[in-house]
């Protein structure tokens, strides 16, 4: 049986996947599906550089404010979605074009990741959360690095759904996770794709996400914090843990100053999209598209990543 086809682009925060994976859309003739952990919650516009609706020029977006903040949304909810969204323009006779910058999600639509081997245990992970409530994400963090130092590495200690996952997973089957995801990442991908990273020189990078923070400052960011916490929502929520968001309500709970929150947004950002690119070096099959080999020529790009579909016999 022949596969099924599916085009990807990805990157860095700031990088620029907005604009390009509109023109790339309108060249394939097809519709968008977002890859973006944040993008998918309702009422988070500005700090999730939120594609809006005018910015769409017509193409259609799955996975774009889908989500009420305080409503669950990890990666198996994201799998079904995606897998859902690609059938429906399959179905169509188009060709998905999966574009957001959170790898693991892009990683387990890819390869087909499995994550169903763990039932739902909800008094162990009640007893996890309980302890991490009491005393911080930092002591799971360390009981992680005990039992899985590689999954303690990849996975950030604030992170707390998945650390839990992890140490789930290993009290359940007394095997590792990142064991687990080593031997799932190393399958091959049901579909036909190209899986297109686009990059930029770091200082550009840095220069464009500082730029950026200031912009989404200057659009009123915190008064959309401001106005999700009148809404109820906490800074436990997986989505108020969100970049921008848990800064700017540390600073509305009085715990620093406005311009140490925006300092903390732009240092956390940065780190951020140097984590993004290790993890996109270390996935197989990438295509890196670096804007500074193209001399910035966002016509050139499109023209190269065309050419690349169609040398893959994709389109």
């Amino acid at each position: 049986m022949s596969k099924k086809n599916v085009v990807i682009l990805t990157g860095p925060t700031a990088v620029g996947k907005t604009a390009l994976s509109i023109a790339l859309a309108k060249a394939l003739d097809t519709g968008i599906i977002s890859a973006d952990s944040m993008q998918v919650y309702k009422h988070m516009d500005i700090g999730s550089a939120k594609i809006m609706p005018e910015e769409m020029q017509g193409i259609p977006h799955a996975l774009v404010d889908v989500y009420e903040p305080d409503e669950e949304f990890h990666v198996v909810q994201f799998q079904q979605d995606a897998k859902a969204a690609m059938e429906a323009l399959w179905a169509q006779g188009k060709l998905p074009l999966v574009v957001g910058g959170t790898g693991f999600y892009i990683q387990a639509l890819l390869y087909d990741i499995d994550f169903t081997t763990e039932d739902a245990d909800t008094a162990l992970r009640e007893t996890y959360e309980k302890l991490a409530a009491e005393q911080g994400a930092r002591v799971l963090h360390e009981m992680l690095r005990a039992v899985d130092p590689k999954a303690a590495e990849e996975i950030h200690a604030n992170n707390i759904k998945r650390v839990i996952r992890a140490l789930e997973f290993y009290e359940k089957t007394g095997t590792q996770i990142s064991a687990h995801n080593e031997a799932e990442r190393a399958k091959s991908s049901p579909y036909g794709f190209a899986y297109f990273v686009l990059t930029d020189q770091r200082e550009h990078l840095y220069a464009r996400i500082d730029a950026r923070v200031d912009q989404m400052m200057e659009q009123g960011l915190l008064e959309e914090v401001k106005q999700l916490k009148e809404m109820g929502y906490t800074k436990d929520m997986v989505s108020m843990q969100g970049l921008g968001y848990k800064e700017l309500l540390a600073y509305l709970d009085g715990a620093c100053t406005l311009e140490e929150a925006v300092y903390t947004i732009k240092r956390d950002t940065r780190h951020f999209a140097k984590r993004q690119l290790t993890w996109f070096r270390r996935e197989r099959d990438v295509i890196w598209v670096d804007k500074s080999d193209f001399d910035y020529d966002e016509e050139k790009i499109l023209t190269y990543m065309l050419e690349e579909i169609e040398k893959r016999g994709l389109k």
